[in-house]
């Protein structure tokens, strides 16, 4: 923001000089914009949470520049969640222009058995096997397998 005086002096030749001034008041009244495409609020996967975009601004009266923040809000368990991503562009006069982004994460994939899981069988009393161990792997982290194990009789106690 400035002002621009121009004074024009003319004198003719007896030294007589007539005098014209103009005053340019120049303000930077438009704030910056962001030069590349602006990212998109998503839904992803845990596994598929996009990096951050770079970017960048342009101003008419010079130069911006460009502050980037990201805030977690927990959802209802670690692996559901929101962020929000802001870039801010400021040019030299305070200015700005914001940009957010909202990345909801969900994980939506159940955990997968990693082992070949075991078939229902018929078998003789004195040849039941015993439990298999199993594991269990996930797209957002571990997995914790649990075993129980239930009886429920038949017509005789052996059955």
């Amino acid at each position: 923001n400035y002002e621009l005086v121009r004074t024009w002096v003319a004198t003719d030749a007896c030294g007589l000089t007539t005098e014209h001034v103009q005053t340019i008041t120049v303000e930077d009244t438009t704030a910056p914009t962001f030069v590349e495409v602006l990212p998109a609020d998503v839904t992803v996967e845990c596994n598929a949470v996009p990096t951050a975009a770079v970017l960048t601004a342009t101003d008419n009266c010079g130069t911006a520049t460009v502050a980037y923040t990201e805030a977690r809000v927990d959802g209802s368990c670690a692996n559901n969640y929101e962020l929000v991503r802001t870039w801010v562009a400021t040019d030299a006069c305070g200015l700005t222009t914001e940009h957010v982004q909202t990345i909801t994460v969900e994980d939506t994939t159940a955990p997968a058995f990693v082992e070949v899981l075991p078939v229902d069988v018929t078998v003789a009393c004195n040849a039941v096997p015993a439990a298999a161990v199993l594991t269990a792997t996930d797209n957002c982290g571990t997995a914790t397998v649990t075993y129980s194990e239930t009886r429920v009789d038949g017509s005789c106690a052996t059955d």
